[in-house]
């Protein structure tokens, strides 16, 4: 009974772990980039460090799994590689440079509302309108989408915290607070969810035919380093000062998004995306913005909106509508499967009781015989 219960709350587990890595990266990426490093050296630091930790793993552990490698699935892992190693980081990074931690973290909210319409046009997601959990799962979506909006151009009154209070740093002076830069921030962002979207998505359709996690986790990150490494050779020509790093925020920043983020979190979400689907996966990314709106404020300073606080208030809303949905989804195809596996295990049983009456008659004959023989 002990082992069902943790089965089931294994897959809710993976994704909080997933949150609070996200969350520790956003902190510390922020103040790499404040620190002047470059988003496109740390992109290609971060993927170097986790090809180097994950292959050995994929090597040994996934001998005997991983399938044959083909052309097809070669070219999904470019794909795969270029979507969110270079596409998604690039842009959310430099979405952030423009805002906040926290605002980069809120606004990423609406990546399950974009996985969920792809997922349903890519039919791994059923949708029944008539249904009270697929009208749960369509209005959380339009919430979220809502949220994001308020977020992006509703700022609000400072909330004067006890630490924030005269310690707002400048980099939040000069972006955070301009529309402007608010609004191309928030463009970047949305645009790195969506590149983001298609990567999950991509990701479970790649794992139906190369079931293997450790190996794929290892293909993306060794490739997203290549081509990671292109984009920054071509974006910042010229300036080889920029490769330089030294024991500081700027290597810790690429070893725990590396190891955390990258290596550990391609192989964790495909591991839960096989038993839950790709929406599962994302649906819990209202919990990042919590912990970097902590840490955010904590750490780097970072002052909170109203405003911000209102979108983000709606996008929870939004999305643990998602997540009702899903959950009564998952209820209902495991109820379907145990009703088709129930004949089954009655005819099983019936089957034994028959052979044991039928064993009990042979037995009793064979008795009669010795009996009448003697």
């Amino acid at each position: 009974m002990q082992k069902k219960t943790f089965d089931r709350i294994k897959p809710f587990l993976a994704v909080v772990f997933l949150q609070f890595g996200f969350a520790g990266m956003d902190v510390l990426s922020k103040a790499a980039l404040n620190h002047g490093m470059s988003n496109y050296v740390l992109v290609v630091y971060r993927h170097v460090v986790a090809t180097l930790v994950i292959a050995p793993f994929a090597v040994i552990l996934d001998k005997k799994v991983r399938p044959k490698m083909t052309v097809p699935i070669f070219t999904k892992l470019i794909v795969l590689s270029l979507l969110e190693p270079v596409i998604d980081q690039n842009l959310y990074f430099l979405g952030m440079k423009y805002t906040t931690a926290t605002f980069a973290a809120a606004l990423t909210n609406v990546l399950p509302a974009i996985t969920f319409l792809m997922a349903w046009l890519l039919r791994l997601e059923k949708v029944k309108l008539k249904s009270i959990r697929s009208q749960a799962k369509v209005v959380g979506t339009l919430a979220t989408v809502a949220g994001a909006m308020v977020i992006t151009l509703v700022k609000g009154p400072v909330l004067d915290l006890i630490w924030t209070k005269g310690k707002t740093n400048h980099d939040q002076q000069n972006n955070g607070t301009n529309i402007h830069h608010s609004i191309t921030g928030a463009i970047m962002i949305t645009m790195g969810c969506f590149s983001w979207a298609c990567f999950v998505n991509l990701q479970a359709i790649t794992l139906k035919t190369y079931p293997a996690e450790l190996s794929l986790t290892a293909w993306i990150c060794l490739l997203g380093s290549l081509e990671g490494t292109i984009v920054a050779l071509v974006m910042e020509r010229g300036k080889a000062a920029i490769w330089a790093i030294s024991w500081d925020v700027k290597l810790f920043a690429a070893l725990y998004s590396g190891i955390i983020c990258s290596g550990l979190t391609y192989y964790i979400q495909g591991v839960v995306m096989q038993d839950r689907g790709p929406v599962f996966v994302t649906a819990f990314n209202p919990l990042c913005m919590v912990i970097v709106a902590i840490m955010g404020s904590f750490v780097l300073a970072e002052q909170l909106y109203l405003g911000r606080i209102l979108g983000a208030i709606i996008i929870v809303a939004g999305l643990y509508l998602v997540v009702w949905g899903k959950s009564k989804d998952y209820k209902s195809s495991t109820s379907l499967i145990d009703e088709k596996t129930a004949p089954d295990k009655q005819i099983i049983q019936a089957g034994s009781t028959g052979n044991k009456e039928s064993n009990h008659e042979s037995t009793e004959k064979n008795s009669i015989t010795i009996d009448v023989s003697g």
